[in-house]
């Protein structure tokens, strides 16, 4: 554990428990939603190679055009 958590888990302690617990609740779903993100991530990455490799290959036949020239 580093020394800020300890110092933040230490402070969080001075607190009354519906407040500990409402801090426990708020990580707990900050870090299951992170989970789910870097899962979904993992996923997409042969759609995002394939996404990228498109754009290269019209970007090097010339049917690309600069985003200045769309708005």
């Amino acid at each position: 554990m580093t020394r800020v958590l300890e110092v933040v888990l230490a402070e969080v302690a001075k607190l009354p428990p519906h407040e500990q617990d409402a801090l426990a609740t708020l990580l707990l779903d900050e870090i299951k939603s992170e989970q789910r993100w870097s899962a979904s991530f993992a996923k997409s990455q042969p759609t995002l190679k394939a996404l990228a490799d498109e754009a290269l290959s019209e970007f090097k036949a010339g049917t690309t055009k600069p985003l200045d020239d769309l708005l």
